[in-house]
């Protein structure tokens, strides 16, 4: 009877701890997104995007953290995600929550991050990276300047390929710079598709 009572003693506590460490997973988002994913779905649908997938970069979460993430609408799971950058706007000033807390603009030379719905457009030659830059075009009033200000999707060596938190990924001039190694498979995945691919930057 001793011997039951201890098996089902174990078998409780190794489930325990189990779950707590899978409540406990850093990789996963902490935050709901389902409604994002719901509305992108219906904007790809109505303005003939690309309807198998979507990026989604919350700049809410700490830029150590992963916070770009690629959707997946047929399985509805996110399937990879990673670090990316944000803007440092005042970067010739002391002030030190810019490394905590994006800011945004839609002001020319702004150097600050632009938040809505962006189509991801031309891919073309960066001085950056892995020499790969996709355009962003800006779909509402508070991104419209995307082009002019030349805030585009591009890898940068300096972009850590996994979660460096407490440490803080560093600041870009208002693009949502990745990783070399993350920037390549999002180069493969936007290769393959015919119809342009909605990027949603949130805060």
């Amino acid at each position: 009877m001793k011997m039951i009572q201890t098996f089902f003693l174990f078998s409780f506590l190794f489930l325990s701890c189990n779950n707590l460490v899978e409540n406990n997973d850093e990789t996963k988002p902490k935050r709901d997104y389902a409604t994002f994913h719901k509305e992108a779905l219906a904007y790809c649908k109505a303005n003939s995007f690309n309807e198998s997938y979507y990026f989604l970069i919350d700049l809410s979460i700490h830029s150590g953290k992963n916070r770009f993430f690629i959707y997946e609408f047929e399985e509805k799971k996110i399937s990879n995600q990673n670090l990316a950058t944000h803007g440092s706007c005042d970067q010739f000033e002391s002030n030190s929550t810019k490394w905590e807390k994006a800011k945004f603009s839609n002001a020319n030379n702004s150097h600050c991050s632009s938040k809505g719905k962006f189509k991801i457009g031309k891919r073309d030659y960066s001085s950056w990276g892995i020499k790969v830059k996709y355009w962003l075009h800006g779909l509402e009033s508070q991104n419209s300047n995307a082009e002019k200000r030349v805030v585009v999707l591009h890898s940068w060596n300096a972009v850590a390929n996994q979660e460096i938190y407490p440490e803080f990924s560093p600041l870009s001039w208002g693009c949502p710079a990745v990783s070399d190694e993350f920037m390549e498979h999002l180069d493969a995945k936007l290769k393959q598709t015919s119809k342009p691919v909605l990027l949603w930057i949130i805060e």
